[in-house]
């Protein structure tokens, strides 16, 4: 019997693996931010770091400065590997009107509690990395409204490049902000062939929500379909269309995993990306959480929920410290997704032990419900024995 465990932010694996593309999927309000429109002014309530020469409070945008203005979280993985390269992007651009300013929408506790330790693999913590650009926290997230809702972007990072005329150039994940950066430092940068780029994105992300709602509803080869037609429509033969294509057809095999094709084909076709990421303790985690996402909406992905589980295992020792829990915490909900409740609260209590602070409390809350998860589901294998 397949089990829900913790509320999953994706409805399918599918989605988690088409990373770097459903990843900025338009939320559902309407869009009104778009490329070439004027940037929203900031109202942000706390600059983290003292101000230094040229990184005082922003409200309005200077004519014939640049500014990025990115949106981050502590609990977000790749905003915490975008910041080393944001510091270097700022420390590149100082001298040239640019602007680099973070933020978040948690509260000051919590960002503060984070800059205090060390980054990892940086001889320096997150404050002092950080503080070669602007760090900020907006509890209200008024800024966000104003940004990521807006333009339909719900998922971090996400930066929005503001020009030189105060005019949005260029949104995307801030590890993409080098070449549209410096052309529009340069003046060499193209806004109308971007916004024709993005509106032919919007169009492929429109089918893919359509897929999605397909997917969710059951009917996968009404969402293999579609799949299919946008393949065959993409004509681009530029690298960023030869990269969605391919994780298209990737998609693809996982609408089939999900539709309940366990067949060599498809088993092998995950058993090599498993193989692929052996080593790399993100990847791994990366790959597990999407096998997740789907087994928490049903999916029996076979002998593949096993075999994640010993390769998360076999890559927690060498993994960060930071990441560890999150290895732990994904095992546990694996488990609990199989009501292998006993191996998931094994789980859970290493992630509370690797864990600190007020990550440490969340991973003790999740150890609770697991405990009554398993408690009720003993009970009721009592009752069903009583009843017999």
């Amino acid at each position: 019997m397949t089990r829900r465990f913790f509320h999953s932010t994706v409805t399918l694996a599918s989605a988690v693996l088409l990373t770097g593309f459903l990843a900025a999927q338009p939320a559902s309000a309407e869009v009104t931010l778009h490329i070439g429109d004027k940037a929203p002014a900031l109202d942000i309530e706390h600059y983290v770091h003292e101000t230094k020469d040229g990184f005082g409070e922003v409200t309005e945008f200077e004519k014939g400065k640049v500014y990025v203005v990115e949106f981050w979280a502590t609990w977000c993985g790749p905003c915490i590997q975008s910041m080393p390269h944001l510091a270097e992007l700022q420390n590149k651009y100082r001298g040239e009107g640019v602007r680099i300013i973070s933020v978040s929408d948690e509260d000051l506790e919590t960002v503060e509690e984070l800059l205090e330790k060390e980054y990892p693999g940086k001889d320096k913590t997150f404050a002092e990395l950080t503080s070669a650009y602007t760090l900020t926290v907006d509890p209200d997230a008024s800024v966000s409204e104003d940004y990521m809702l807006a333009a339909g972007q719900n998922g971090i990072p996400s930066s929005f490049l503001v020009g030189k005329t105060g005019l949005i150039e260029w949104i995307g994940h801030p590890m993409e902000l080098d070449e549209p950066l410096a052309e529009v430092v340069a003046g060499t940068w193209d806004r109308e062939a971007y916004k024709e780029q993005m509106k032919q994105q919007e169009k492929l992300l429109a089918a893919m929500q359509k897929v999605n709602q397909l997917a969710g509803g059951g009917k996968f080869e009404d969402a293999i379909k579609v799949v299919d037609k946008v393949i065959e429509e993409m004509t681009g033969d530029d690298p960023r269309s030869e990269i969605i294509r391919e994780q298209l057809i990737n998609f693809r095999f996982n609408l089939r995993l999900d539709a309940g094709d366990r067949s060599d084909e498809v088993i092998n076709f995950f058993r090599k990306q498993l193989a692929d990421a052996k080593g790399d303790a993100e990847a791994v985690t990366q790959f597990g959480y999407g096998l997740m996402s789907s087994m928490q909406q049903g999916t029996d992905p076979g002998p593949l929920a096993a075999e994640t589980i010993a390769a998360i295992n076999a890559e927690v020792e060498g993994a960060e410290d930071e990441v560890k829990p999150y290895m732990h915490v994904l095992v546990a909900q694996m488990q609990a997704s199989m009501s292998n409740f006993e191996e998931a609260i094994e789980a859970q209590i290493k992630a509370v032990e690797t864990s600190t602070g007020k990550q440490k409390e969340r991973m003790e809350q999740m150890l609770e419900q697991l405990k009554e998860m398993a408690s009720k589901e003993s009970d009721d294998e009592e009752k069903t024995v009583d009843e017999k």
